[in-house]
């Protein structure tokens, strides 16, 4: 898991970097690379441009971990609003594996963020509406606002859960709230089971290798550049090559084949939430289609 804090705050010391790191910008191009660059064939102009910015805009800071305000297709103005993170950032603690948490009180704090990745808001719990580490790594908590009181104090409009699945090959950022620090990559492709500790995942994304994520980043709203909605939720990454152990999760096949890939790093998908929200942003885990765990 990408816990912060300790662990995170001193690998940055080690490495000499920022304590927080600024979001990564594309290199300048020198002159004679920009001289010898082909002509973007307009097909290509045109993919490019179809592509959706992505900022820090709707992302929040926990105290531990990073998150997203956000919301599913059907959802109101007038519903209170939900934030996402992590199962493993839970303020309570980890949950252990089998074990999913329903409706618990919270009053846990967020910090939200515009899309410069400034503070424009502290926004409250009022609950944790689901959590778990089982079969994916979530946490969705109810707000004592509603997303139209959001959106008029602070101009801040929640993301969208696609309520499809990812494709392999699209490309994505991870958005840190904790860091405000964005990651680029491409989804590498899909774990059919993912082991690390206690704990197991159904249908893992893989990212490919440049979104190097660390410490903190746990709970980021992992975004597709070409919908700008909400596909997946960054979770943790294979540390230091050991197999199956905590922070470093091993990939298992159909097969029963494990691999493990040191300094690759995943997330859970996000579309099995979709399902499962009702009427006034409930969770509903009865509801048609829902296959989250229940209690």
């Amino acid at each position: 898991m990408k816990k912060p804090l300790v662990g995170a705050l001193l690998a940055l010391l080690l490495t000499g970097a920022a304590a927080a790191p600024a979001v990564a910008a594309a290199p300048p191009q020198a002159p004679a690379a920009r001289s010898q660059a082909p002509a973007v064939a307009p097909a290509a102009r045109s993919q490019a441009s179809a592509a959706v910015a992505v900022d820090f805009a709707g992302t929040v800071a926990l105290s531990n971990c990073s998150g997203s305000l956000v919301r599913v297709p059907n959802s109101q103005p007038n519903d209170l609003a939900l934030v996402l993170s992590n199962g493993h950032c839970l303020e309570t603690g980890m949950p252990g594996a089998g074990v999913v948490v329903k409706d618990a009180r919270s009053t846990r704090s967020f910090s939200l963020l515009n899309s410069a990745g400034t503070k424009v808001a502290t926004l409250r719990a009022s609950k944790i509406s689901y959590a778990t580490m089982t079969d994916t790594d979530i946490s969705i908590y109810q707000l004592t606002k509603t997303y139209a009181q959001i959106q008029s104090q602070y101009g801040i409009a929640a993301l969208t859960l696609n309520d499809v699945r990812p494709t392999q090959g699209s490309s994505i950022k991870v958005v840190s709230g904790y860091w405000k620090r964005i990651y680029s990559c491409n989804v590498d492709g899909f774990v059919y089971r993912m082991k690390e500790g206690e704990w197991t995942w159904k249908d893992s994304v893989r990212y490919t290798s440049s979104c190097n994520t660390i410490g903190g980043t746990s709970g980021s709203p992992v975004v597709d550049t070409a919908t700008g909605k909400v596909v997946a939720v960054n979770n943790t990454g294979n540390e230091s090559g050991e197999r199956c152990t905590v922070n470093n999760p091993c990939e298992v096949d159909e097969n029963g084949v494990v691999t493990v890939r040191q300094g690759i790093n995943y997330a859970q998908e996000t579309y099995t939430i979709v399902p499962c929200v009702g009427a006034g942003n409930v969770i509903d885990l009865n509801r048609p289609g829902c296959t989250l765990p229940k209690p």
